[in-house]
């Protein structure tokens, strides 16, 4: 399932006398309000204990912050921002500046002193001129200069469309990134956005390639003319490249003998995958949709469409669609699902796909995934808890949500099954 936002506000027009729904509707949201939403990192609120910076050759523990301050346009101002840093032993190892029309923002990659906390370089910055001050941790990836890390975003999205979402959020720090598709009746969701896109403020709105609108929120920090134009030249190289997946393909032995293969999945399985549809139980299909069984068929373009994540299929050796796993891009957040034939289940087929979904989303960056469910459904739980992952659970009137944080080591699979690539 996709954003559950959008599906809830869908069902809710097209099956309102679905009673059952509407209370695993309610549920949902009531857990999504209890979510963190985003907050602006500031200089106020003290930080985390300082990590050691990796390499670092000071005699006491550095932390590495990036920040983002507006000074006025006139000569002497940056100078007296960089003094202000250097008297607290604040040393700026990269500096990127924004020409405003009024002012000019400019953006630091810092390594302070250990004890120095976020709100003693505000304070020092503020005192120096400088305004709209926004500061957060920063890691050992920000050590990349900005044009060779737009160069990688920009390889990552040319071998795959559905890298373009986590691009723009790793190019623009955290923000939340929708996609809209052009209405199902012929309009376009496009409409009013021109060409070129459009800026406003913290708000940016994209075209997308197949007609829709990317819209990309930053509540806590204005997004600048530079951070736009590079957003758009990574839109712009998606539309040129047309849709496009990776190839590749791993042939597996299940523990009973049979030979699968995982692959990545779009569009193009639309009819495989309603054909597998038609295979499965009313039951197994409202475990993973949550709603009429007689609406599942409607998720399935928007599913398998690169824009919204990625997707895995499962075929078996004649070529049958059997499984499918997905990662989805929900909004800030990331969302994992997984479906097996009634026929292929409890052969080690879901915790394969979520493994191998979870440890995409791990290589993406993300820091959890969540998966909602049913509590009745035991398959789900278990491939999640067979994740090795720290795990939360939320439950509301039989709706069940289960997020895992992702750390250094995810599993790849279920473990019963042995692997061959395949170009």
């Amino acid at each position: 399932m996709t954003r559950k936002v959008t599906e809830v506000t869908e069902l809710k027009n097209d099956c309102r006398s679905a009673t059952s729904w509407q209370r695993v509707t309610a549920a949902f949201n009531t857990w999504r309000t209890r979510r963190h939403e985003h907050a602006p990192p500031t200089g106020d609120t003290e930080s985390p204990a300082p990590e050691p910076v990796p390499g670092a050759n000071t005699p006491e523990a550095s932390t590495l912050w990036r920040m983002r301050t507006t000074v006025k346009d006139e000569p002497g101002s940056l100078a007296a921002l960089c003094t202000a840093l250097a008297e607290h032993r604040v040393d700026i190892l990269s500096l990127q500046t924004h020409p405003l029309a009024e002012g000019t923002v400019d953006e630091f990659l810092l390594r302070a002193p250990g004890e120095l906390p976020a709100s003693g370089i505000a304070t020092a910055v503020r005192t120096a001129g400088g305004t709209d001050t926004w500061i957060e941790r920063a890691d050992a990836h920000d050590l990349v200069d900005a044009p060779t890390r737009v160069l990688g975003l920009a390889a990552r999205t040319a071998l795959d469309a559905a890298e373009l979402p986590l691009a723009l959020r790793q190019l623009l720090g955290r923000c939340t990134i929708r996609s809209q598709p052009s209405p199902a009746g012929g309009g376009r969701a496009s409409d009013g956005v021109p060409v070129e896109g459009a800026l406003d403020d913290t708000v940016m709105r994209l075209r997308a390639p197949e007609g829709g609108v990317i819209t990309v929120e930053r509540p806590y920090l204005p997004f600048t003319p530079t951070e736009f134009a590079r957003a758009r030249a990574l839109v712009e190289l998606d539309a040129r490249l047309g849709p496009r997946v990776p190839h590749g393909r791993d042939v597996l032995t299940l523990a009973e003998g049979s030979d699968i293969t995982v692959r990545r999945a779009d569009t193009r399985d639309l009819e495989a995958a309603r054909a597998m549809h038609e295979r499965c139980s009313e039951r197994t299909l409202r475990l993973r949709y949550h709603g009429p069984v007689r609406d599942a068929d409607r998720y399935l373009n928007h599913l398998l469409s690169p824009r919204f994540g990625r997707t895995l299929a499962v075929q078996t050796a004649s070529g049958r669609l059997v499984g499918l796993g997905h990662l989805l891009w929900d909004g800030d957040e990331t969302e994992v699902a997984v479906l097996v034939e009634d026929a292929w289940q409890r052969r080690g087929v879901g915790g394969e796909l979520l493994g191998r979904l979870v440890a995409m989303a791990a290589e993406g960056g993300c820091r959890s995934v969540y998966a909602v469910t049913q509590a009745s459904n035991t398959g789900m739980v278990a491939a999640m808890r067979g994740l090795g992952l720290p795990l939360d659970y939320q439950v509301e009137e039989g709706t069940l949500v289960i997020t895992a944080r992702l750390g250094e080591s995810v599993s790849t699979g279920a473990g019963e099954v042995g692997s061959t690539s395949a170009p």
